[in-house]
C-alpha cells in the first residue's frame, strides 16, 4: 500500500494488504458491526413482541375473558318424612300334630352265654310276625311295609359260632407274644447266645442292631424266622439261630383268644473297643 493511503485506509485494508479478500474471514470483519446491530434490533423486536403478548393476554383474560354467570333462585319442595308402614304380619305356624305310635316289639337276636339271663323276656316267633322290631316294647298301631325279624331254628335253639381261620396270621394283636420269663430272660439268653460266638463276631467286626421276623404260632411254636436288617453278617446269623432253636415263646391274643402272629425282635452287639 503507498505511504500516503496508509493514515486513510481502514485497519482491516492493511491487515488483508496481500491477502485474498475474497476468502471470507475479511468480509466478516468488515460487515461485523452491521450484523451485531441487526442482531440486536431482531432480539428486541422479539423480546417486545412477548412481552406485549403477555400484557395483551393479561388483560384480556381480565376484561373481555369473563363469562356471565347467571343466578337463579332456587325452591326447596316439600318432602314427606313419614316412616314406612310396618312389615305385614306373619301367619302363625300350624298346630303340632303328634305322629301315632308304631307298636314296637323288643328283640334281641340270640348269643351262645354261659348263664343266660332268666328275668329276659324272650319273644316267640308269632308275636314278632307283622311287628316293628326295636329295642324296647311300645303299644300303638302297626307300621306298614313291615320286616320280620329272622327266624331261629326251634329246634336246637343253638346259634353256631364263626369257625376260626386256623391259617390266619395277624400283623397287629391286642397282646403280643413274648418271651418266657420277660424281657430280662430275653436279655441273658441274647448275651448267652453272643458270648458263645464272640471271636467270630469280633473277628468281622462288624457293630450293629439286627432286627428279625418271625412267626409265634398259638401252642408258641416259631418258625419262619428271616432277618430284616444287616443281612449276610455274622450277627444276622446269629440271631436268627438263637431264635429258630430258642424256646416256645408265649402265643399272641386277640379277642381273648391265641392266635397266630408275627412278631419283630431286635439283637444288638457293639465291639469291645468302641
Amino acid at each position: 500500500m503507498e505511504a500516503n493511503k496508509i493514515l486513510s485506509a481502514d485497519i482491516l485494508d492493511i491487515i488483508f494488504e496481500k491477502m485474498n479478500k475474497d476468502y471470507g474471514a475479511y468480509k466478516l470483519r468488515k460487515e461485523y458491526k452491521k450484523r451485531l446491530t441487526l442482531a440486536l434490533i431482531i432480539t428486541a423486536i422479539v423480546a417486545f413482541l412477548c412481552i406485549g403478548g403477555m400484557v395483551f393476554s393479561s388483560w384480556y383474560s381480565k376484561y373481555l375473558g369473563k363469562k356471565q354467570v347467571t343466578i337463579a333462585d332456587v325452591t326447596l319442595a316439600n318432602v314427606d318424612n313419614k316412616p314406612p308402614p310396618p312389615p305385614p304380619v306373619p301367619p302363625p305356624p300350624p298346630p303340632k300334630v303328634e305322629p301315632p305310635k308304631i307298636e314296637i316289639k323288643s328283640f334281641t337276636p340270640p348269643k351262645i352265654v354261659d348263664q343266660p339271663d332268666q328275668k329276659k323276656e324272650v319273644k316267640q316267633q308269632d308275636e314278632l310276625d307283622n311287628t316293628t322290631i326295636g329295642h324296647i316294647d311300645q303299644a300303638g298301631i302297626k307300621a306298614p311295609d313291615v320286616v320280620n325279624p329272622p327266624k331261629v331254628d326251634q329246634g336246637s335253639k343253638v346259634v353256631a359260632a364263626p369257625a376260626d381261620d386256623d391259617n390266619k396270621v395277624f400283623t397287629k394283636v391286642e397282646i403280643e407274644a413274648g418271651f418266657p420269663g420277660g424281657d430280662g430272660a430275653w436279655n441273658n439268653y441274647v448275651r448267652t447266645a453272643i458270648t458263645l460266638h464272640m471271636d467270630e463276631l469280633t473277628d468281622e467286626g462288624k457293630s450293629g442292631t439286627c432286627e428279625v421276623q418271625f412267626i409265634v404260632d398259638k401252642d408258641g411254636a416259631v418258625s419262619d424266622v428271616q432277618a430284616l436288617t444287616m443281612q449276610g453278617t455274622k450277627l444276622a446269623e446269629i440271631a436268627v439261630n438263637a431264635i429258630r432253636r430258642g424256646p416256645h415263646w408265649t402265643p399272641a391274643q386277640q379277642n381273648g383268644r391265641k392266635v397266630k402272629a408275627f412278631r419283630r425282635q431286635k439283637i444288638t452287639f457293639q465291639m469291645p473297643d468302641e
